[in-house]
């Protein structure tokens, strides 16, 4: 009989605290599940977090715990007190002014999370944060006006108010109202039966979330976080208290970067500067396979722009060249900062080479299509891009930037020709276009009246592919080929000139290739040949126009010399430097693939962790590649030919 009293009494404690918080156990259940309803992507990817029901009903139960810590008065309490303390003792003492106090901050983060969604199309995130705190007080002022307008009532905001307003009401009436003695100690049992019962089940598919949330959370750096979040079983942030959390946290990772930039930034000193190149060019491609390059002799006339270009002997093609990360923000954190892998410290310990370029006197170009801070924005731009638009960083590095993005990267040839127009350009010039490239979807990144390649044509190169994965490759290829018009266009609006245009991207691409079921990159830290030689294997190639060469034929000759030693392209900034004859304590020859001190025995780390030159050429992966569609892919080419 006592054993079954102590078990009773047991799970009595298990249901007590949802019994002393029922009201607010309900609505805020109930804020959360509509607050997750709510902010489901109308996508073909979007979905329901799956665990929501019993992953929320663990993390109020815990809610109410803690709320069980703070002490609550009796009514007979209440009813003898008098004056302030009966209106304190009225509202819970020091439990119900911490339920108030969190059912505010809980309700505001909902709604704000849930307007922003519809308003925005994005639910709170770093990026969203960071916009926030560049908010003058007129735009606040805006903002707040936009929220109270009937069209907003009358979307899911409404929903979260209606919600707060129930909530509102059913507490007042069991203040006033509810005299009940308490359950009765076999139903408050059987009630613990179940609670308990969920919270075991609850725990048991919650486990790896919270080991996910909490591992987000303790990260260090922005990059790790990026790096976290290409996880598989990533953690899912499916509450807005959550995203603000971590949004929070991501900025406060950014902002301790940025000021190590700052530091680095104000001790870089530019000793004396010959101008060796007047214009340099560089172009950052973005997701371009190696592989799908007619340059490098894929089957495909994907880039015969480049082909003739090569043909005239200004285009000198790298053979040799990986990146350092399959991540576009790791890549250009790398590629931006004269930081290369395996020097003491982080790549925001360094100066930014755009930095020293300016302070060198040179006018400084920035036109990129997709590092732009926006409202709707991935935590991976948000890394890649935070550095780049802060203003005391951007206006160090920067002479000029175009402030829009644009749905092609034909835009940022507008951008280049609208400055030239007004008489922007400076005599000494580095220009870096960032384009969107191949970048997922592919079949967005070119107008569809420059559509070229069809299924038809990979008959006899991809007999046996499906239907599906062949529509990806089709659009691919004609976005690699439009991207070759591109970067042609580029190249003419200085052939004229006495200029120097470097080609890289930040890093390759999969399009389902032959023995592989990989679309967009595989992020696994187990690098094996082939995924380094589909997704770190990148083209790289210099073109120099007949005045340069003609005025620089040792220069030009050391380029030729150099086109196939092997390269990473952390170390591109040193190479620059180079071009343009900056004397600087940070220059490195040894990192400059022209220099004749040049360390071609230098590893090359994937990721930091993998040495390229040692992975065994093995075209046949041992594991099977299982990520999400959207991770987020020489024959006789086909008779019809590219319009040049």
């Amino acid at each position: 009989m006592r054993i079954l009293q102590a078990i009773g009494k047991f799970f009595r404690a298990v249901f007590k605290p949802i019994e002393a918080n029922t009201v607010t156990f309900v609505a805020l259940y109930v804020l959360g599940v509509v607050s997750v309803w709510l902010t489901v992507p109308n996508t073909p990817s979007g979905k329901f977090y799956a665990n929501t029901w019993l992953e929320l009903f663990l993390d109020l139960y815990l809610l109410c715990v803690v709320l069980m810590l703070f002490p609550q008065p009796h009514q007979k309490e209440r009813n003898r007190a008098k004056g302030l303390r009966r209106a304190w003792l009225s509202v819970g003492g020091f439990r119900g002014i911490v339920k108030l106090l969190l059912c505010i901050v809980l309700y505001a983060v909902a709604l704000a999370d849930v307007y922003c969604f519809e308003k925005y199309g994005s639910s709170l995130s770093p990026s969203m944060l960071m916009l926030v705190g560049e908010t003058d007080s007129r735009e606040a002022g805006e903002f707040l006006n936009s929220v109270f307008q009937w069209e907003t009532l009358t979307s899911g905001v409404g929903w979260l108010l209606l919600i707060a307003l129930c909530h509102i009401v059913a507490s007042w009436l069991v203040r006033h109202f509810k005299r009940i003695r308490g359950l009765h100690d076999s139903f408050s049992a059987l009630c613990g039966v179940i609670v308990a019962v969920l919270l075991v089940w609850a725990a048991m598919t919650s486990w790896k979330n919270k080991q996910g949330l909490w591992r987000l959370m303790t990260l260090s750096t922005v990059g790790a976080v990026e790096n976290e979040l290409t996880r598989y079983h990533r953690a899912e942030q499916y509450l807005p208290i959550y995203r603000l959390a971590f949004s929070i946290r991501a900025n406060q990772l950014a902002a301790r970067q940025v000021d190590q930039l700052v530091e680095a930034s104000d001790k870089a000193t530019v000793d004396s500067c010959d101008y060796t190149s007047p214009t340099i060019v560089l172009i950052i491609g973005e997701s371009y396979n190696k592989h799908h390059a007619q340059l490098y002799g894929y089957y495909m006339p994907t880039t015969p722009r480049q082909l003739a270009r090569e043909r005239t002997g200004q285009l000198v093609k790298f053979t040799d060249v990986v990146t350092s990360w399959n991540l576009t923000s790791f890549v250009f954190k790398h590629m931006l900062s004269l930081y290369v892998v395996g020097d003491e410290g982080s790549w925001s310990d360094y100066p930014l080479f755009p930095k020293v370029f300016k302070q060198a006197g040179y006018d400084v170009t920035f036109l990129t299509n997709q590092f732009l801070t926006k409202a709707k924005e991935a935590v991976f731009d948000f890394s890649g891009g935070f550095f780049l638009n802060h203003p005391q960083l951007s206006d160090a590095m920067f002479s000029y930037r175009n402030t829009t993005i644009h749905p092609w990267d034909d835009g940022l040839l507008r951008d280049w020709d609208e400055k030239v127009t007004s008489g922007e350009v400076g005599g000494r010039s580095l220009v870096i276009f960032h384009l969107l490239g191949q970048h997922m979807n592919y079949y967005s990144r070119y107008p569809k009246k420059q559509t070229h390649f069809t299924a038809a044509d990979y008959e006899e190169h991809r007999p046996k592919m499906l239907p599906h994965h062949k529509k990806q490759l089709v659009w691919y290829d004609n976005a690699t080929l439009y991207n070759d018009s591109i970067v042609d266009q580029i190249i003419r609006r200085f052939e004229k000139q006495d200029a120097v245009v470097i080609y890289v991207p930040d890093h390759g691409e999969e399009v389902y290739e032959p023995g592989r079921f990989v679309i967009c990159r595989n992020h696994s830290d187990d690098i094996d040949y082939p995924l380094a030689y589909y997704e770190y294997e990148v083209p790289f190639w210099v073109w120099c126009s007949k005045k340069y060469i003609a005025a620089r034929p040792e220069l030009f000759r050391q380029i030729r010399a150099a086109r196939n030693r092997p390269m990473m392209t952390d170390a591109l900034p040193h190479m620059l430097l180079y071009l343009a004859g900056i004397h600087t304590k940070d220059y490195r020859p040894e990192h400059n693939i022209l220099s004749s001190e040049y360390n071609e025995k230098r590893p090359r780390l994937l990721k930091g962790v993998v040495d390229y030159d040692t992975l065994t050429h093995d075209m046949s992966s041992k594991r099977t590649a299982n990520i999400p569609k959207a991770a987020s892919k020489d024959k006789k080419s086909p008779a019809s030919k590219v319009k040049k």
